[in-house]
């Protein structure tokens, strides 16, 4: 996104608050993430720091994409230098684990300002087919129709449609469930259980996401739009998706720790998992495939038997 935006207008300085001094060299020195994306050359305009400070210092918009599960601890350790009234753009897809709380939630409690300007943006994107200008289309989702209006007009280019929303429980709901729901997915993939067997899952699994969406006070368009059912398709179908790959190694056997040991990214989809449960308790919905992900995930339950299960389940009218 700082690529995008810098490639936007050549005259805005986008700094970048990264964590390792390697990366912030390489991206200063050489124009490129030697660590993430090192064959593509950022635009001169994007200026890396580990100072959050100095990154912070007269800005006009933060685009945020820590894990969510590391979020409140950092944001809580940069809220002296964040302005009031300076707008979050959160790239970040999940629920805080224990609280069960949304980056809408997370972001204006961690910076102790409960005005705090805050936008989600969401939709199917993976970050490299963005790098490589290829068509994309997204959403952002504010309560504040205005600054909804202005990120559009800051994010959109010739490669990259923007929509709007207001509904931010919609948006940020679908983005973290479809995580888990691509875990499954990937399960079935790893399992080499067929087409029939994964369109059936995918489809249940976005009901189960529209149950509980709208029980939270989403609206059903929300759900079948770009940030539903569209990302929902690119998670769970394309080979790129970091949680597809982290369902596919349970599949074919591997132990969850040895998966995560080995991947230099997060799998939002693995920590939101454990809050689906608590969610489909406290809204009384019931959520077979995206519990049964959760369950496997906190080893209770081996991917061949929740197959078992789900299978075993009562024959019901479609809802």
């Amino acid at each position: 996104m700082a690529a995008h935006v810098a490639n936007r207008k050549a005259q805005l300085e986008v700094k970048m608050l990264v964590r390792d001094p390697q990366v912030c060299l390489s991206i200063n020195k050489r124009h490129c993430n030697c660590k993430y994306f090192p064959d593509h050359m950022l635009p001169e305009n994007v200026v890396a720091t580990t100072d959050a400070k100095s990154a912070l210092l007269d800005a006009d918009f933060c685009l945020h994409a820590v894990p969510v599960q590391f979020s409140s601890s950092f944001l809580e350790s940069i809220a002296d230098y964040v302005h009031p009234g300076l707008p979050f753009i959160s790239l970040s897809k999940g629920l805080e684990l224990n609280t069960l709380r949304m980056m809408a939630q997370i972001i204006p409690q961690a910076l102790r300002n409960p005005r705090q300007p805050f936008v989600a943006l969401s939709g199917p994107s993976f970050a490299l087919e963005l790098m490589n200008k290829l068509p994309t289309a997204m959403v952002v989702a504010s309560k504040d129709k205005k600054l909804a209006n202005t990120v559009q007009q800051l994010l959109a280019s010739d490669h990259l449609r923007i929509s709007t929303s207001s509904d931010v429980t919609g948006v940020e709901i679908a983005g973290a469930l479809k995580n888990v729901l691509a875990i499954a997915a990937g399960i079935v993939e790893g399992m080499n259980l067929g087409n029939n067997s994964m369109a059936a899952l995918v489809s249940q699994g976005c009901s189960e996401i529209r149950w509980l969406a709208t029980k939270m006070g989403a609206k059903p368009a929300t759900i079948t739009g770009l940030s539903g059912t569209g990302d929902i398709m690119l998670t769970c179908f394309v080979n790129l998706s970091r949680n597809r790959t982290v369902g596919v190694r349970l599949g074919s056997g591997e132990k969850l720790e040895n998966i995560i040991n080995s991947m230099n990214q997060v799998a939002e989809g693995v920590s939101t998992a454990g809050a689906v449960i608590a969610l489909a308790q406290k809204y009384n919905v019931k959520m077979p495939v995206l519990t049964a992900v959760a369950r496997i995930i906190d080893n209770e339950l081996t991917p061949k038997k929740a197959v078992f299960e789900l299978m075993s389940l009562p024959q019901v009218e479609e809802v």
